[in-house]
């Protein structure tokens, strides 16, 4: 005979007819709940179908509907001639710590490493950093030739993608880099990622084991430093002086450097620092990331050449990305390695999502084909050129000696040196509540500055929107 079950206090149902659920749906959720938190213990009888749908004020079809799933999920088990009783089987979740208490050390490393350096969310606001010119972004061609590979797309075109990048896209940035930029690369040697910072943490996991020593400029990047200490590198800061990053002196794995435009200080690595770095890398066994960010926007004469063409060596893995340049949500950007290192970075981004998307890359490598890039680079450096100009005058006249703004001859962004003594991270705090957005230099420095600064972006703003930025700046800051 079956043991008989005992007396089991009713949990308490609450059934609305108003609610968007079924009152099956309901019930059966109401029972299941039960049943897991412990209300209704294993071997606990219900009531009959009929019974409970009059306690519940329901038809009985809709006891037997939950009561039909509850049985076909197994919570429930029937007895002929006995009736329903909570299953024997069922084991009650435990309870457990939050999910993250459970995580790696290095889970927990990554889940508090900080990636963007101060960068705002929601509508960029002067003076945010790496805004291009949305508004002269050439749209109608980019939705035309999207048009047009939309409506030609073969089955082929629509399936998984090549993980290395469409072929058609890594042959116009292999003919760019080489015509514009002095970079030595075949089409096979480009690798498509999703912007600069998956190609910066594709090379730390093909080119780092845990403990690896990773050198970064300082002050430098926080993306690149967060991508490192993902991948478990040790990392050391290198000092940057006027000639760029001081070239280390001991052993490392690798070494992060923006040689053409360093960020934040703008300086250029001169010739003799950049082949002591090259000759240093070939003697060490280590590789250099040259991350090129913003190299298209120098304002007198030519952008320099990158360090990836004065490497005999195989040591450099060159990084560009088209954020910047085009704008932030097409998330397309390149890295160039040498053509042993192809197959690993070509499975490390297979293993990360299987690639980037194909379409947008067919979209880019027309819009580079056919002269399109070349016309928007050449609009928005003069266009950037004016806008800098604006931000240097209308420095000279709000701030009074409260923050040194001065011209420079390529990037993004300038640098506003406050006075001796000043606190950098207060005066940013200041901005911030002024409604404006900056980013003091200290917070992307690990050693102590000799000065403070702010960090001002001055490209996806018009000359109305930098004034205004620089009253409220002025104001923040005391000048008036």
């Amino acid at each position: 005979m079956p043991k008989r079950a005992t007396a089991t206090p009713w949990p308490e149902l609450d059934l609305a007819a108003s609610a968007a659920a079924p009152l099956a749906r309901q019930l059966e959720d109401g029972l299941r709940g039960a049943i897991l938190a412990g209300d209704l213990p294993p071997g606990a009888r219900l009531p009959s179908t009929r019974a409970l749908a009059a306690r519940l004020a329901v038809s009985r079809t809709t006891v037997v509907a939950a009561f039909d799933r509850l049985l076909a999920e197994g919570y429930l088990t029937g007895r002929v001639g006995s009736g329903t009783y909570v299953a024997r089987a069922i084991v009650r979740p435990r309870s457990a710590p939050p999910a993250a208490a459970g995580l790696s050390r290095r889970g927990a490393v990554i889940a508090r490493t900080r990636v963007a350096g101060g960068r705002g969310e929601g509508p960029p606001v002067p003076f945010r950093t790496g805004v291009p010119a949305l508004e002269r972004f050439p749209a109608d061609v980019w939705s035309a030739l999207a048009d047009a590979r939309l409506r030609g797309m073969s089955t082929l075109a629509a399936g998984y993608p090549d993980p290395a990048g469409h072929p058609a896209l890594r042959a116009a940035i292999s003919a760019y880099l080489t015509a514009e930029r002095s970079v030595r690369c075949a089409p096979d040697q480009v690798v498509i990622v999703n912007g600069s910072q998956q190609a910066i943490d594709v090379a730390a996991r093909v080119l780092l084991d845990p403990g690896d020593a990773a050198l970064v400029e300082d002050p430098g990047y926080p993306g690149a430093r967060a991508a490192l200490v993902a991948a478990g590198a040790r990392i050391v800061p290198q000092p940057v002086d006027q000639e760029g990053m001081v070239v280390p002196r001991g052993r490392a794995r690798l070494v992060y450097v923006t040689p053409s435009h360093q960020y934040p200080l703008g300086v250029t690595m001169s010739l003799p620092r950049r082949l002591a770095l090259l000759d240093w890398a070939a003697a060490a066994g280590a590789f250099v990331l040259e991350d090129d960010y913003d190299s298209e926007f120098r304002y007198s004469g030519r952008p320099l050449a990158a360090l990836q063409g004065l490497d005999a060596a195989g040591r450099v893995i060159y990084i560009g990305t088209f954020s910047k340049v085009l704008f932030p949500a097409l998330r397309i950007g390149y890295l160039v390695a040498p053509s042993a290192l192809v197959p690993a970075f070509t499975a490390a981004v297979a293993l990360a999502g299987r690639g980037s998307p194909p379409a947008p890359q067919a979209v880019l490598a027309d819009f580079m084909t056919q002269g399109h890039f070349g016309r928007h680079i050449r609009r928005t450096r003069q266009l950037y050129a004016e806008r800098q100009a604006a931000l240097v005058a209308a420095s000279r006249q709000q701030f009074g000696g409260l923050l040194d703004i001065g011209p420079a001859p390529a990037g993004m962004h300038l640098l506003g040196w406050l006075p001796a003594g000043a606190d950098d991270r207060a005066a940013a705090a200041r901005a911030a509540a002024a409604g404006v957005e900056t980013i003091p230099l200290t917070a992307l420095a690990a050693a102590p500055q000799a000065r403070g600064a702010l960090i001002l972006g001055y490209t996806g703003f018009d000359a109305a929107a930098i004034a205004e930025g620089v009253r409220r700046l002025a104001d923040a800051l005391g000048g008036r």
